[in-house]
This record gives C-alpha cells, structure tokens and sequence, in this order.
C-alpha cells in the first residue's frame, strides 16, 4: 500500500519555523538568489557635486544596469569627511545595501590625526573606481605663473593656499615641499574640491593643492605647477613636473583613491550579497559604457583603473602609516 504524507495546516506551519530557524541561523543565506532586492542608500561624505559625486554618478550608471536597482546617495560633508563615516558606522544597518562611497587617501588620514569613535577594522573599501595623483596650481589670471615665483614669494610672505580639507594627501605634499624649502604655507580648508578650485581662481588664496582629476576638470580656468606624484596624463596637467625629480625629493606618491567601502559585519554575514557586490563591480569596470560615462563626467581616462579589496585595504594601511609620518606636519599647519 503506497503511504502519501499527508499535508495540513500544521505540517505546513512545522515545516515554515524549521525554515525561518534556519534562516535565522544563517542570514547569508537569506534570499541568496534574489539580491538586490531592492535600492542601495550610499553615504558620500563630501559635498554633492564634487568629484567624488561626479565618480559616484558615472559608475553607478552602469553598475545599476547589471543589478536592476538604483543607488541612492546621501551627502555628509561635515568635519572633512568624518561626519558621512560616523553616520555610517553608527546608524547604517550592516545588511550590504548600505554602502560607502568616499576617498581612501583623505578620508583614512583623518583617523590618523584622530580616532573615530568607531573601530577603523569594522570597514572595508572593496571596490576602487579610480585613483590620480594630487597636484600644485594657480588661477589662470594668478601673478604666481611658476615655482619659481611661488618660493620667491613665499620667501617675502606667509602665502595662503587652498586645500579641500587639511588632512589631505596634497596637504602632505605642500607641507612636505614646504619643509624640503624651509619655507612655511598657511592651509586654508576650502570645503571640497570646488571651494579649493574657485579659491585660486578668485584669488582667495594665492594658488590651491587638490586632487588632479578635480583640476583637468577645470580646464583652462587653472594652471598646474608640480605634481604631487607621477604625471602620466602630460598636456592635461600643463605638463608639470613631480615633486620628486623637481625637487630631489623621495616622497610617496600623494594619491586620491575614490573607492566603495562597506561594513564588515555585512561581509562576514552576508558573503553571498558581497560576492554579487564585488563581481558586478569588476563587471561594470570591464563594460566599455564605464568609459564613455566617466568622460562624459569629466573623468580623465589614464584615471579609470579597477582595484579590489586587497589592493584597496594595502592603500588603507599604507595612509595610516603616511599619516603617522607626517601628523607633527599637518598638525603644525
């Protein structure tokens, strides 16, 4: 005789508990074929329309159409990037569809300065969209046309120059200059890479140090005088030499990384969301629209090159320990 279980109400109800146990057990395993299930919410912690949103829009323009949902931005300017982070860490549930999306070189040597009230191990940036060196330039109507009449001044004169935030890698550059030359700057923080830009273009302060992508976005309206690292874009940026072979330095290259981050809890709970996350983020780099859309936001080309979580957390070590280096520099300024 053939025996069919027999199916009813609380064989059905015996069965859903063992499964919402299980889940519960294991929430990585929660809906795994699904993800996305719905929008990203993205914590940028610069101001909107900078470049970090410029990069932001490019890539997720793409990125989107792999994963059939939108991101989402919020923007936390506050305390030079610190606000965007504690918000994140503190109050952003550590599901993967809650990411950051910020600037290793800048943002990490603030925990170098100081502390955040969070753990900086609880975080990871797994994804880098692009990364360029920093570099040194004047308005186009400036009196300052060259390094040359930069130290000149700066001999007769305390000179005020722009930075987007003080813990900055252009920051470490100019400081560092400036101690090669013993010659002493006055940092002004501009409030992100469009203040810095219009500050020494308006002539409120005698020339700016920023991220070089920020300055080829300004086009004829600035002239770059030294590169805070290697110029592989020549013309784009006046063809302006490296701090090192100008000046006989040995100085790391001073780099703007912007990248995706997210929590480490969502990692180690969720390794089949961030699986999706980091394959469909090398995917987008890969797809050929990635390029047009960072053009067409006045990306420079040479600048878009991909990086995963081991490159991107050797950058993060690797600006704590610049960051060490050079505090009594920044702290000094």
């Amino acid at each position: 005789m053939s025996m069919k279980p027999m199916i009813t109400r609380r064989t059905l109800l015996g069965t859903g508990a063992a499964a919402a146990t299980m889940t519960l057990a294991t929430p990585g395993l929660l809906r795994a074929n699904t993800f996305p299930e719905r929008n990203f919410n993205v914590y940028i912690p610069t101001a909107e329309g900078g470049g970090a949103d410029r990069n932001f829009r490019a890539f997720s323009s793409v990125w989107k159409t792999r994963l059939g949902v939108e991101f989402e931005p919020s923007f936390y300017p506050g305390a030079s990037g610190r606000v965007g982070y504690e918000i994140y860490m503190g109050k952003a549930e550590p599901d993967a569809y809650n990411l950051l999306f910020g600037n290793i070189g800048p943002e990490v040597l603030n925990w170098a300065m100081q502390a955040p009230s969070f753990d900086i191990n609880d975080y990871i940036y797994f994804g880098q969209v692009d990364k360029d060196p920093c570099c040194l330039f004047v308005g186009a109507e400036s009196p300052l046309q060259t390094m040359d009449d930069i130290i000149a001044a700066a001999k007769t004169r305390k000179l005020n120059v722009g930075t987007s935030r003080m813990a900055h890698p252009a920051s470490i550059g100019l400081l560092a200059l400036g101690d090669k030359l013993g010659l002493d700057f006055n940092l002004i923080p501009l409030q992100g890479g469009k203040g810095t830009v219009a500050g020494a273009v308006t002539g409120e302060v005698d020339f700016s140090v920023l991220t070089s992508g920020s300055v080829i976005a300004a086009g004829d309206a600035v002239k770059t005088l030294l590169v805070f690292g290697n110029n592989i874009v020549g013309e784009a940026l006046d063809n302006a030499p490296s701090i090192n072979d100008a000046y006989d330095m040995d100085l790391p290259e001073m780099l703007s990384t912007r990248a995706f981050g997210i929590h480490k809890k969502a990692v180690d709970d969720y390794p089949d969301r961030f699986e999706v996350l980091t394959r469909t983020f090398k995917e987008t780099h890969e797809d050929p629209a990635l390029m047009e859309a960072y053009i067409a936001s006045k990306g420079q080309p040479e600048y878009l090159v991909y990086a995963g979580v081991e490159e991107c957390e050797a950058e993060k070590a690797a600006m704590l320990e610049l960051g060490a280096r050079y505090k009594s520099l920044l702290s000094g300024a």
